[in-house]
């Protein structure tokens, strides 16, 4: 039998909240960076400990109980003063930990690292680079560069770019193999990733009758785009990602036709941050920077 006394873990509590917060086990797990069934577990655990249902569940349907939102606020709340201690701490250091993609961080982040540091030279910068959306507490991370639709309503959110997404090759490969009209990419091998603009959609806007051929599939931009400058066929690269490829024709864009990006980037902080002027320099110089490649 569960103790009365037990405290629940941090950890199960703060699953539960964003489970309350996000509305299904699903999405809380998206955020957090862990499996829908380990969101379930954890739920499981913490309303054994208290002796309450936290959530009715009707199949996929979530609801939560009065005294789950009546719970879920208070932890909002004490989560939301953990986050002001931690930033208080961390703006008097000026330390702020940045996350991105890996493709990000490597292909446009890096490049610009010194003129950051040069106008902002009192901010110890930390970056890390990871593909899943972080837990600013858990990860101890201040803010982030997120790719994709406006994020939560529990995060300030700042839009900084849409791309454009066009196909590019490495100078020798587009001449090698002649490539001039769209018609002419039918002769090279297409490079697939994992991004919403595929070849189906650039096909069909460049009005080729035949759909494309299978070819290599690459998960990670970096790689895709490595693999083009590589000359080992053709691939459909975010402008962001291929700017500075492009400036010194490693890549190429030999057809003009491009597809509009469906996602955006977006700078992303916890609520309350923003009063510390280490997390405002960061998103002024970034603001900064985007415009420029506008």
């Amino acid at each position: 039998m569960t103790s009365t006394h037990t405290m629940p873990a941090l950890r199960s509590l703060q699953v539960f909240e964003a489970a309350a917060r996000c509305g299904s086990f699903t999405a809380a797990g998206k955020a957090l960076g862990i499996t829908q069934s380990a969101v379930s577990r954890q739920v499981s655990d913490l309303e054994a400990i208290l002796g309450v249902m936290l959530f009715v569940r009707n199949g996929a349907r979530l609801t939560v109980t009065p005294i789950g939102k009546k719970l879920a606020g208070h932890l909002a709340e004490a989560f939301a003063g953990i986050q002001t201690a931690v930033a208080d701490v961390r703006g008097l250091n000026k330390t702020v930990t940045l996350s991105m993609l890996p493709s990000v961080a490597t292909r446009w982040f890096a490049a610009r690292l010194d003129h950051f540091l040069a106008q902002n030279h009192d901010i110890d910068l930390r970056i890390t680079a990871s593909r899943h959306l972080v837990d600013f507490i858990a990860e101890g991370i201040d803010a982030a560069i997120r790719y994709g639709p406006k994020p939560s309503n529990n995060l300030e959110a700042i839009k900084l770019y849409t791309e454009n997404v066009i196909p590019v090759c490495s100078p020798s490969y587009a001449t090698k193999l002649g490539l001039k009209a769209p018609e002419d990419i039918y002769r090279a091998t297409l490079l697939w990733g994992d991004i919403a603009e595929d070849w189906h959609a650039w096909f069909k806007v460049a009005d080729l009758c035949h759909p494309p051929s299978a070819g290599p599939r690459l998960g990670d931009d970096s790689a895709i785009l490595q693999a083009a400058v590589e000359g080992q066929g053709i691939a459909l690269g975010r402008s962001l990602l291929i700017k500075d490829d492009i400036a010194i024709k490693r890549l190429v864009a030999p057809f003009s036709i491009s597809l509009c990006a469906s996602y955006a980037y977006w700078f992303v902080y916890p609520k309350g941050l923003s009063s510390l002027n280490t997390i405002d320099a960061v998103r002024v110089w970034l603001v900064e920077q985007f415009n420029e490649h506008n």
